[in-house]
């Protein structure tokens, strides 16, 4: 089962980088768990690629640590499939022996590797790196393309984070609507409540508390809605939270 590790007591940890780690063996899940969410992290457990692909699609995660000897599909598939999707950052665990998986590993798009028996802390250290290299390198979508999602005649632009109406006017969002809009469109046909759009969204609404979302929401409700009284796109969900309701087709551009 899917082990989750709460940093509420970590001052700040509302805007930490979210970690997953894949890992069959439940020793290694809970010491991250730990060490990871004492250092500010926010740290879920996954312990195989069934699991993995659970946590993706319902959270926004800042950084893998994936293991390599993984039962079923092991951490080189589950690599590549990672970077077929996402430049989600990547640390891929080994064993001693296993130098030329780790070159494959690399290969594939893993952003680092780490041998095991690990040191906790040196793998804090080369996540810090990690992460900070991620966060430097401009957003570009997988294999030179820029990520267009397009809904109900309304276009998404992800790379150039700007949304066309159906007209073809360019509407203005603050970052936060248009972080929340991604959420949404990234996510569509699913029902997501307000801790899941903080998470999504990393924590950049205005204001980091529930009722932020429920705000940005009626604000972007008024610049997308027909009617914002009577949503078709973004709806609530009594006692559930929020779903987007539009169909969402993703499509690509060459950056150039």
């Amino acid at each position: 089962m899917t082990g989750y590790f709460a940093s509420m007591n970590v001052p700040g940890a509302a805007f930490a980088a979210h970690i997953l780690v894949v890992d069959d063996d439940r020793e290694i899940r809970d010491l991250l768990g730990r060490f990871l969410t004492k250092h500010g992290y926010r740290v879920t457990a996954a312990q195989d690629g069934k699991e993995m692909r659970r946590v993706l699609a319902d959270w926004s995660i800042d950084l893998v640590i994936l293991d390599l000897m993984l039962p079923g599909e092991d951490g080189l598939s589950l690599c590549r499939y990672l970077r077929s999707r996402s430049q989600i950052p990547i640390i891929m665990l080994t064993m001693m022996s296993e130098e030329t998986d780790r070159i494959v590993g690399l290969e594939m798009g893993a952003d680092d590797y780490l041998p095991k028996p690990f040191n906790p802390r040196e793998l804090l250290a080369r996540m810090k790196a990690v992460l900070r290299r991620a966060q430097s390198a401009p957003a570009v979508a997988v294999n030179g393309k820029r990520k267009i999602l397009r809904f109900a005649g309304w276009k998404l632009d992800l790379g150039l984070r700007r949304l066309e109406s159906p007209t073809g006017l360019v509407i203005d969002l603050t970052a936060g609507e248009f972080d929340l809009l991604v959420a949404f469109a990234e996510h569509p046909q699913r029902v997501l409540n307000r801790d899941q759009l903080l998470d999504l969204t990393h924590g950049r609404a205005e204001a980091p508390f529930e009722r932020s979302i429920d705000m940005q929401i009626s604000r972007l409700r008024h610049k997308i809605e027909t009617d914002p009284k009577q949503p078709e796109l973004i709806k609530t969900v009594r006692g559930g939270g929020y779903v987007f309701a539009a169909i969402v087709a993703p499509d690509e551009t060459l950056d150039t």
